[in-house]
């Protein structure tokens, strides 16, 4: 997706948030208070401590924050995924896990100094008040949202807020001379898990799934039932990117593919206790094909998933190893609204495999995938490096392994040929964002069921991007052409024919349909 020259940039960046986030991932969520206990010894040294430290210090010291940085300093002595949350990152976890958040339901960007209403979000509060993409939002109640110094964080401070509250919003709106004022009642807004999910032919239905929240069974269930009422017998699950959620929603998910009674996934703990998830009767889809898309940023509950399929033999797995978590969190919450997340089991495929990569260096598990980038890895299967005596057999006799990720049984390389580099990409989100604001009503007449057919990148258009990037020059002009009118649909439509416009070229998508030719 990216060129040559920045992939390594992109691999560490994605890494590292990947790790960031897949700490919080594989959750045992079990919503209890743990104040803090005198009842041993260790914890009444370290309790008589902090006492000591706080009356008898030369000096005015803030034990809260030194309390927080010892659990902090004390996990990362752990594992990788073992981590502290303060209350502030915990109440951001907990919004992006449960799939909604209270708010206006408007995604802006800011340029110059200006906050853009880049869409608003369907259902939402700002949609049924009247908000338009295009918008400048200069007010919220009494407070000034635009000028030097403006920052994201601000600005949804000021939009977000309690349920049913009222916010009054001042809005520019280009051709109006005067500022129009909107009284929004703020709501919840979904965070989708599904943002996409439609037919690619007769046979064959398309589902992304981004995360697993605690909403994310319903709206992957909605979206299959969706599929199988449009008549598909087969599917595309994309995990592609995917850092996991929690795990009973991995099993949920898995149990719609799953006979009843095969084994799903299991996990051990420290004394060796077992734990078997089982898939039960309830499954809607056991018969059809079933293609799961996956990467190296594919990781735990996806790969719970992935491998919970590849092992029962009864999906096929499309695209590069995945990250190599196998490793389950308790979350253990703090009456100030801080938490932690112990690592306090690992977890097994159906054939018994552990896919978690090694971590006793983390400086190394950190840059674990650029490393795979630099030996060639996402680009040839044959550099994936296996381990003879982590070998394991499916039911079917196909040879699976163990000790770090998912390997797909079907290979796609990381694309550099047809990508542009992050300087392009760049310039082409920019050159039509600012198109689309500038034309914004030229461009009304185009909807969903007439954009992938009707719109076409024109030569007025190639005229005008030719003078935004003057003097550079694009040498691959097809694939900018594709570029060009996916980010015009990415800002003028809905996800749905955004995914349509990329899958149109999509190696991974073109490979399941060579296998569906094939079958």
């Amino acid at each position: 997706m990216k060129q040559s020259n920045n992939i390594p940039f992109y691999i560490g960046v994605s890494i590292a948030l990947g790790i960031i986030i897949g700490s919080f991932f594989n959750i045992k969520n079990t919503g209890r208070m743990y104040p803090v206990s005198s009842a041993n010894s260790v914890s009444s040294k370290l309790n008589t401590a902090l006492k000591f430290i706080e009356n008898q210090y030369v000096d005015d010291v803030d034990v809260a924050q030194i309390t927080d940085e010892l659990i902090a300093d004390l996990l990362d002595k752990l594992d990788p995924h073992s981590a502290y949350a303060s209350k502030e990152t915990q109440a951001y976890n907990r919004e992006n896990m449960a799939g909604n958040f209270v708010g206006i339901g408007v995604q802006f960007v800011v340029k110059k100094d200006s906050v853009i209403v880049v869409k608003v979000i369907p259902g939402g509060p700002s949609l049924k008040a009247g908000l338009r993409a295009g918008d400048r939002i200069i007010m919220a109640d009494k407070d000034t949202l635009f000028g030097s110094g403006i920052t994201n964080d601000a600005i949804v401070s000021k939009l977000k807020g309690i349920e049913n509250s009222q916010v009054l919003v001042k809005v520019y709106r280009p051709g109006n001379r005067k500022p129009i004022d909107f009284n929004i009642t703020r709501g919840k807004v979904a965070i989708k898990s599904v943002p996409v999910s439609f037919k690619i032919s007769d046979r064959l239905g398309y589902i992304k799934l981004v995360r697993f929240a605690m909403t994310s069974y319903d709206e992957f269930k909605h979206a299959l039932d969706q599929l199988q009422a449009q008549g598909i017998q087969d599917l595309v699950l994309d995990l592609r990117g995917n850092p996991g959620g929690y795990m009973h929603v991995a099993d949920q998910i898995c149990d719609e593919f799953l006979p009843d009674g095969n084994l799903i996934v299991y996990t051990k703990n420290k004394s060796g206790r077992q734990k078997n998830n089982v898939a039960t009767a309830k499954g809607s889809f056991e018969k059809g094909r079933v293609y799961v898309l996956v990467d190296e940023n594919s990781a735990s509950a996806s790969e719970i998933v992935s491998g919970a399929l590849q092992d029962n033999d009864r999906g096929t797995i499309i695209g590069r190893r995945t990250f190599g978590k196998g490793l389950v969190q308790q979350e253990l919450d703090f009456k100030d609204g801080s938490a932690m997340r112990l690592t306090i089991a690992r977890y097994y495929t159906a054939t018994g495999r552990s896919i978690q990569k090694p971590y006793v260096d983390k400086e190394k598990y950190e840059h674990e995938v650029r490393s795979r980038y630099l030996a060639g890895e996402l680009f040839h299967k044959d550099s994936i490096k296996v381990v003879d005596s982590l070998k394991y057999t499916t039911p079917k006799g196909k040879v699976v392994y163990g000790g770090g990720g998912i390997i797909p049984d079907i290979f796609v390389p990381l694309d550099t040929i047809n990508g542009l580099n992050y300087y392009e990409l760049n310039l082409i989100n920019n050159f039509v964002y600012g198109y689309v604001d500038k034309h914004r009503n030229e461009l009304e007449d185009f909807n969903e069921s007439n954009f992938i057919t009707n719109f076409k990148v024109t030569k007025e258009i190639k005229k005008e991007f030719k003078q935004y990037v003057a003097p550079y020059k694009f040498t691959n002009q097809e694939m900018l052409n594709h570029l060009l009118k996916e980010n015009f649909a990415s800002n003028l439509m809905d996800d749905r024919i955004y995914y349509q416009l990329v899958n149109q070229r999509d190696p991974y998508i073109l490979k399941v349909k060579s296998l569906q030719q094939n079958q």
